[in-house]
């Protein structure tokens, strides 16, 4: 892989990175922390004990996954519940509950709309996704787009929550390079700009001369 869709990729990553660090924490109240280092990994997984996949399709493409354990789906539902001002007693406990299911699957869900929001804002680049289909898994299951993406890249992303717990981010994309129209059109500007001046610099010497 070239250099230019390496670099691409790894963006992509730091935007999910940041859509994940931003709407769980608003959502829960509470300090979620981003690891410092992007994982190139060879293939994207599910895996216990909630596991959340959503593709998406458009200007780009690719398929996202988040993976939780027990305990930090469990915190990350009851922060987010207490914060809106649920009762405690009326919280489910077990993380196998469809409440703590769904809520994993509305917090990727906004996760992903932002992350597209953001490449819509940098790049001009659309891309849509359906609901994001959360399941509780007791075993790992490798995870591939039906409709195979052209030598896709892959990586992984980790988190903290506030309880010490980690959970990741997982994305597969089809090898692309995001490249601005606009920086040639302004390079040769500025270059016919310096070009123009040292042809009139020139001609101030002539005259200056005679």
């Amino acid at each position: 892989m070239n250099s230019g869709s390496d670099a691409t990729i790894n963006e992509i990553a730091r935007i999910f990175a940041e859509a994940g660090e931003k709407i769980i924490g608003q959502s829960t109240n509470s300090k979620i922390s981003t690891a410092p280092t992007i994982q190139k990994v060879p293939s994207v997984f599910l895996k216990p004990d909630i596991g959340c996949f959503v593709q998406f399709n458009g200007d780009y493409s690719g398929l996202f996954i988040m993976n939780f354990s027990a305990a930090v789906a469990l915190e990350l539902y009851r922060k987010t519940l207490l914060f809106m001002g649920m009762p405690e007693e009326e919280l489910a406990t077990e993380h196998t509950s469809d409440e703590v299911v769904d809520s994993i699957g509305e917090l990727v869900n906004q996760i992903i709309g932002n992350a597209r929001s953001i490449i819509m804002e940098r790049y001009g680049l659309i891309a849509t996704n359906p609901q994001p289909k959360a399941i509780n898994i007791s075993s790992v299951i490798t995870m591939a787009i039906a409709a195979p993406l052209n030598r896709p890249q892959c990586r992984r992303i980790a988190f903290r929550s506030a309880d010490n717990h980690t959970f990741h981010i997982e994305f597969s994309m089809e090898e692309t390079e995001f490249i601005a129209i606009n920086t040639s059109d302004e390079t040769v500007a500025k270059d016919d700009s310096n070009a123009c001046q040292s042809d009139s610099d020139e001609i101030n010497d002539i005259l200056n001369g005679l």
